[in-house]
């Protein structure tokens, strides 16, 4: 499953894992992402939106 909103594009980012003694190695965060029916275009389609995405869609 490739980790990647298909409404707003919201993907994988990187950053730093940090320790106690301040070492940094690297990381990834990837984006919170639940399949879902969506209506796109007037069309019912099936994707992975992201949480963000899924809350704003509520409140419409």
């Amino acid at each position: 499953m490739s980790r990647v909103c298909s409404i707003c594009g919201k993907g994988q980012t990187s950053g730093n894992n940090v320790s106690h003694s301040n070492r940094k190695t690297r990381r990834t965060f990837k984006a919170n992402v639940q399949k879902v029916s969506y209506v796109e275009n007037g069309k019912e389609t099936t994707g992975y939106v992201c949480t963000r995405c899924l809350k704003k869609a509520d409140r419409a």
